[in-house]
């Protein structure tokens, strides 16, 4: 992945102003989330903001109606659309995990359309879903983020329908990765809020609050992009304004 340092740009009083540049290049069916993930930026003083996107996939077998009804690749999708206005490579690092993780793939505008569901399908579909272990994707992701050697942060779209196997490591986990320059914007889907996320969104004994957690429902293709997008941002602008502080970022 390439990365820029963050441009010298203020942001604009109108929400619909968006930088003219970050739409170049981006396909039709993304420029209305693109637009939209801009507006919720905005709102949190973030425009011109440079981070590097992330979108960790929960793959364990209560998620197999969320890959049937399209959820997951919407999320994709919305993924790349904020992505558009903070990273400027057009791909979002794509970490499907189970028990185990799945090799990381890449998202990019130029492909991106059922890339889940090839995905989905090239690792065994339903019949290879196992368990829910956190902490292999989040390994992965610090991994990927430290070998790209990037001064820009990175926001990780954490998403996941349940509790883990493995709570105490991945509060560990949680706690060792908030000395690094890396947000987790925890997402749940489900009828029922995750309650570890909760657990996770206000864990003590890390050295900033590196984690937020949004619920998206049980029906998140009917959640309004805004909303989603308002969800995701929330408190990464004050994770930022923390990083900053204990010199995390550069």
């Amino acid at each position: 992945m390439l990365f820029r340092k963050k441009p010298d740009q203020t942001a604009s009083a109108a929400p619909a102003a968006m930088p003219v540049p970050a739409l170049t290049g981006v396909p039709s069916g993304l420029v209305s989330l693109a637009k939209t993930a801009a507006v919720s930026l905005e709102k949190r003083g973030l425009t011109g903001q440079r981070a590097a996107v992330y979108l960790v996939v929960d793959r364990s077998y209560s998620m197999k109606d969320y890959f049937r009804n399209g959820s997951v690749q919407h999320l994709a999708d919305q993924a790349l659309g904020l992505s558009v206005n903070l990273d400027d490579d057009g791909t979002v690092p794509l970490v499907m995990f189970d028990s185990q993780p799945y090799p990381l793939v890449e998202i990019s505008l130029d492909q991106y359309e059922g890339v889940v569901a090839q995905q989905h399908q090239m690792h065994g579909g339903e019949l290879t879903m196992g368990g829910t272990r956190y902490t292999v994707a989040m390994q992965a992701v610090i991994e990927h983020y430290l070998n790209a050697e990037t001064a820009d942060p990175a926001l990780v779209v954490f998403q996941t329908d349940g509790d883990p196997q493995d709570k105490d490591a991945a509060r560990l986990q949680l706690a060792q990765a908030s000395k690094l320059p890396i947000f987790w914007s925890f997402l749940g889907f489900g009828h029922s809020r995750v309650r570890f996320l909760e657990q996770l969104d206000t864990l003590g004994g890390r050295l900033v609050d590196n984690a937020s957690y949004f619920h998206a429902g049980a029906r998140p293709t009917r959640l309004p992009d805004a909303d989603l997008y308002d969800g995701i941002t929330h408190e990464f602008g004050t994770w930022l304004a923390a990083a900053r502080a204990k010199d995390l970022l550069r």
